[in-house]
């Protein structure tokens, strides 16, 4: 049977997926479960005779050579079903299956505060970029972005200068690092306990239409984001309007009028964004969703303690926030119904797990 990760790369693989559909087949069945099911099953959770097929036979070569990048050093392949998956972003409406990490994943369910903005920004908007992004790690947040030219850049370098840590999301796999200025940029930020992310697979060419929707990511996985300069027609503001459909708090840095890369930006604060003239600005809006982030590092940093001081880890490790029936844990740990239900009985006296509509789900101790 495949693995855990490789069931999931098949289902990445599957072309014109959309996140509903996703949501649809995940909701009833983990993807290593998919592969015990009947075409007609299949079918039946709404996918295509193409997609079927994709899924049935994947580019078997495209699979091995993302196992074998997993396997170099600092390389991770996180799934959503992935405890290291970060919390935040996993709770977008169009949470993308997979992320391939280059660094440490952890750092990944820190708090974080995304700051976009031009890539042709002036000398001031570059400077202030730098500087509120040495500001706000100095406080422990990381500062996250998407390692253009311009403000991104700056941002990153920011970060490093006060020894914090910073999230590169590229539209493009890890392997094919653009711009390619910034290679020696990215280095530093995976080797100062930071991380580079990308959905694509690693080594995927930068094209015009993955930074849109890389932007959602940069978005999902912060608690706020900062633009700084803006352009009227930018990717700043795509990224903007996505944080606010993902109910994040949205600041902007105001410009003088006569900047036409601020233009976006001062049309932000029109909108409703906070002003912002000062890091302690930021500080008062993001104390809840920077709450709820460090909450799950925590619980991300103590589930292998408590993994091996409770029963049943195997069990465990298959019991989630979504409920999942006893068929579908006695498959994936290849044991007996019965066996499992004595098992599961034993962790709900324990307050690990609980009974939910569907089948069982973790508790918060568990």
């Amino acid at each position: 049977m495949a693995t855990v990760v490789e069931s999931w790369l098949r289902l990445a693989a599957v072309p014109r997926l959309g996140a509903k559909s996703l949501s649809k087949i995940l909701s009833s069945h983990p993807p290593q479960s998919l592969l015990t099911l009947s075409d007609n099953e299949m079918l039946a959770l709404g996918l295509t005779q193409a997609q079927l097929h994709a899924f049935r036979y994947p580019d078997e070569t495209m699979i091995e050579k993302c196992l074998a990048w997993e396997d170099a050093p600092h390389k991770h392949i996180l799934t959503l079903a992935d405890q290291r998956y970060p919390y935040l972003l996993k709770h977008i409406t169009s949470a993308p299956p997979l992320l391939f990490v280059e660094g440490d994943p952890n750092v990944l369910s820190t708090p974080q505060i995304a700051i976009v903005g031009s890539r042709h920004a002036s000398a001031d908007g570059l400077s202030l970029a730098h500087e509120f992004a040495y500001q706000l790690v100095h406080h422990e947040l990381t500062v996250t972005s998407g390692l253009a030219l311009g403000i991104d850049g700056r941002a990153h370098r920011g970060a490093l200068d006060r020894k914090g840590r910073t999230i590169a999301v590229l539209g493009s796999g890890l392997d094919n690092v653009y711009p390619s200025r910034h290679r020696r940029l990215a280095e530093e930020i995976k080797d100062n306990g930071g991380a580079l992310v990308s959905e694509l697979w690693p080594w995927s060419p930068p094209k015009p239409a993955f930074f849109p929707k890389r932007n959602r990511i940069i978005s999902g996985l912060s608690t706020g984001v900062l633009v700084v300069e803006a352009a009227l027609k930018s990717g700043s503001l795509i990224t903007a309007r996505l944080a606010l459909e993902q109910g994040r708090d949205v600041f902007a840095l105001p410009g003088t009028v006569n900047n036409p890369h601020a233009k976006g930006s001062n049309g932000l604060i029109k909108q409703g964004a906070f002003l912002v003239e000062s890091v302690e600005d930021i500080l008062e809006q993001v104390g809840t969703l920077a709450g709820c982030a460090i909450n799950h590092q925590l619980d991300v940093m103590q589930a292998q303690v408590l993994q091996e001081e409770l029963p049943f880890p195997e069990l465990l490790a298959n019991v989630g926030n979504e409920a999942r029936c006893v068929d579908v844990l006695a498959e994936l740990c290849d044991q007996p119904v019965h066996e499992i239900m004595m098992q599961l009985l034993e962790l709900e006296l324990q307050g690990v797990v609980t009974a939910a509509p569907g089948g069982y789900i973790r508790t918060r101790r568990g």
